[in-house]
Order: structure tokens, then sequence, then C-alpha cells
């Protein structure tokens, strides 16, 4: 089944509400891996009651639409599906609770040809349900490569960020628990390819791999660690690809370039040397 151009592109996306609790705070932050060091009083705030703060990268998994595109009528081939960009813009700081909507459409689609595949560009919206005032906007890139060649436009697709070439001002190092896909799947994402050995292995994987947007938030964990001084409210933007997967356990060394506000990035596998996020680029305060 090919994909109808009009008809993904006005697809009826559903409005999700989530209640979000502190337990739901807590559980992506230690997904993350924060609390590894029991007597780091920064990173407590983001995994204890006490003073309980979110971080910012917790608003790509706030109101979550699930895997629709895995819906045969939606007529992507969803076994070839890959999540090739992510961005963040911050309108306010992200609640540690609270009652949360998700609005989310079809922005756009991209058709690179047949055998080069197709881009589908998704924007979310995360709101305060009582206010209305409005916390996140989403914007993913979903690169369909079994889905190109169905007569849709060839254009535009933004630019990726440019990195600097000077060598990074700052490195964070940080270690992936070998547990991490486990638990982080628990904030909405149940994808079988992060927990069950079979379907990684039908994949082409030795192992299953961590999420995507968990290696986001380690990435964003370290920029919020090594820039803002663990201060969550400085955090404006974030945006990057996906370039390579991480597997649970390994560290991820995030490489940053500082230029006033504009904080440029990328993210490798360190035991492997292995560029796992590039492009990147956040905004801070």
């Amino acid at each position: 089944m090919a994909i109808d151009y009009d008809r993904l592109l006005n697809w009826p996306l559903p409005e999700i509400r989530q209640k979000l609790t502190p337990k739901d705070t807590m559980l992506y932050a230690l997904g993350l891996g924060l609390g590894a060091d029991p007597m780091d009083e920064k990173q407590l705030r983001f995994v204890y009651e006490r003073d309980l703060q979110a971080l910012p990268t917790m608003s790509v998994v706030l109101a979550p639409l699930g895997f629709w595109m895995k819906a045969p009528e939606v007529g992507v081939d969803w076994k070839k599906l890959l999540h090739g960009e992510q961005a963040i813009t911050l309108h306010r700081q992200v609640p540690s609770e609270g009652e949360i909507v998700g609005r989310s459409r079809v922005a756009a689609l991209v058709d690179k040809g047949k055998d080069k595949g197709a881009l589908a560009f998704i924007e979310r919206t995360i709101s305060d349900a009582v206010t209305g005032e409005t916390i996140a906007t989403l914007n993913s890139t979903s690169f369909l490569r079994g889905d190109g060649g169905f007569g849709g436009p060839s254009g535009p697709a933004p630019e990726p960020h440019e990195l600097p070439t000077r060598e990074p001002d700052a490195i964070c190092d940080l270690p992936t628990l070998t547990q991490a896909a486990l638990i982080y799947r628990l904030s909405g994402d149940y994808n079988p390819l992060h927990a069950d050995p079979d379907v990684a292995r039908h994949a082409g994987f030795q192992r299953p791999i961590l999420h995507g947007l968990c290696s986001l938030g380690v990435a964003g964990h370290a920029i919020l660690r090594t820039i803002c001084d663990y201060d969550p409210a400085r955090m404006q933007s974030l945006k990057l690809r996906f370039s390579s997967p991480v597997y649970p356990g390994e560290t991820i060394r995030t490489e940053m370039w500082v230029d006033g506000a504009e904080v440029s990035f990328r993210a490798r596998a360190l035991e492997r040397d292995v560029v796992v996020l590039n492009n990147g680029l956040a905004t801070v305060a």
C-alpha cells in the first residue's frame, strides 16, 4: 500500500491528555542515568520528590501519540521507518506534575524519489490542560526508507546545522546503564526493538538498542550539566540528527562548541568511537 499524499498530510491525529505525576518525572530522569551519584545534590533535584524539577528534554515523552504509523491504513512501510531528526522549542519550564495536552499534525511530506525514501515532518505542541499555556513545540522528522516515489513534492527539506571546525570547547562523558532501555521504555516507548533480543537481531542489531530519544536526553543532560549548571530554566531549544544507534551500557561523549547563547554539539558512543547524534544545536539563556 503506497502513501496517499493528501490523505496522509491531513491524517487526523488524536488529542492526547496525560496526567503527569512526580513518579513519571523521576522515572524519566532515572532512565537517562541521573542519580548515579547519590551525593550529587544537583542531580537529586530530578529524581527525588523534594523540590522536584523536570528535565527540559522530558517534553519529548509527554502526551505521546504512540506508533500511529504502524496502522496499515496509513500506507507506510513502518518496518523501514527511522527517526531522523528531533527539535524541541521550550516556551516555559517543563512542569514536574500536572495535566498535559498534546496536539499533533503532519506538517509536511517530502518525496525523495523511488528507492530513496520519503520524509514526514510531524509537529506536536505540549500544553498545560488547565491554563492552555504552551509548554513546548516538538518537531520530528521520520525517514520513511521504503516509501519514496508516491508523487509528492521533492522539497523543501531543512539543511542540518553545521558544526564548527575548531576543537570542542567542552566535553562531557556520561555512561548509560546496561538496563537503560528497559527503564526508559517505561516512559512510553514500548517498541520491542529496545527490549527483545529476537526483534533486535531481526532488525540487524547484535542486541537491543537504546531509544534515540534516550540518547537525545543524555546529550541534553550533558549540556544542562556542563553549560547550564543544572538550571533547567536556562535551556530554550535543542535540535539534532540521529546518525547511529547506541547500545545500552555504552558511554555517550557529548562534544560542545559554545558561541554565546548557541551551543553546537554532537555525541559519540565512546567505546566504538561512532558518532550517534550529529549537527546538534541548543540555545541557552
